[in-house]
């Protein structure tokens, strides 16, 4: 005999910012995490999230529990996928719709970090609870892919930005070293950005000209992940 048991939903977030990982001044991806101060999993690190409230929209959730836990109110916020194999959770079956959000290095100085929330490096995690771990390398995945053809560096440079600014998001993204040559080239040929009439000034260097993304490339952006 079948039997029926609650389903539960939940709203969990991974946010993404970009900080020096090392005494080389190199960024990389990082995290903040929380650790879990109750039952089950009790100590264990997870995400940002919680319940979803009868009377919230999901992003509404999402916005929430990431500014309580983080004090973070990131512009870029967007449905990644949902999760909810059976048992991902012990008791009643947990179905969590996972938001992911995008904040550039200024405001992730500013996030709360306590002896229960902190930031990790994406790529050296510590053991997370339930199945937080794919959720993460999920995002990363997607994060990735979605570099290659939006605008979705915007979130990290900003409205304005030279190349190498753009090619410093990309190295940290992919985790790799990229020519300054080729990228050049090849973001100049993409279609996703333009050249400005405006130039970054006050460096010991030539002034370099400034780009912002085009409108085909925020439309790309702005597509939402399949759920």
């Amino acid at each position: 005999m079948i039997t029926s048991a609650p389903i539960e939903l939940a709203v969990s977030t991974v946010i993404f910012a970009l900080r020096p990982g090392d005494d080389s001044g190199r960024r990389t991806v990082w995290l903040p995490l929380v650790r879990r101060i109750r039952e089950p999993q009790q100590g264990k690190w997870a995400l940002p999230g919680g319940p979803l409230e009868p009377a919230q929209e999901l992003s509404e959730s999402a916005a929430f529990t990431l500014n309580e836990t983080t004090g973070l109110s990131p512009s870029y916020l967007e449905q990644l996928y949902a999760f909810g194999n059976v048992g991902r959770s012990p008791g009643n079956r947990v179905v969590s719709i996972i938001y992911w959000a995008l904040v550039r290095e200024e405001e992730a100085a500013e996030a709360v970090v306590t002896e229960n929330v902190r930031w990790f490096p994406a790529d050296d995690l510590p053991e997370l609870a339930f199945d937080h771990a794919e959720i993460v390398e999920y995002a990363l995945g997607r994060l990735r892919g979605k570099l290659e053809y939006s605008n979705l560096g915007h979130a990290f440079v900003g409205e304005l930005f030279t190349l190498s600014a753009l090619r410093e998001v990309y190295e940290a993204v992919l985790d790799k070293r990229i020519d300054p040559a080729n990228f050049r080239r090849q973001v100049e040929t993409s279609g996703l950005v333009r050249a400005t009439e405006q130039v970054q000034t006050g460096g010991r260097h030539r002034p370099a000209r400034l780009y912002r993304f085009t409108a085909a490339a925020t439309q790309l952006a702005s597509q939402s992940a399949s759920i």
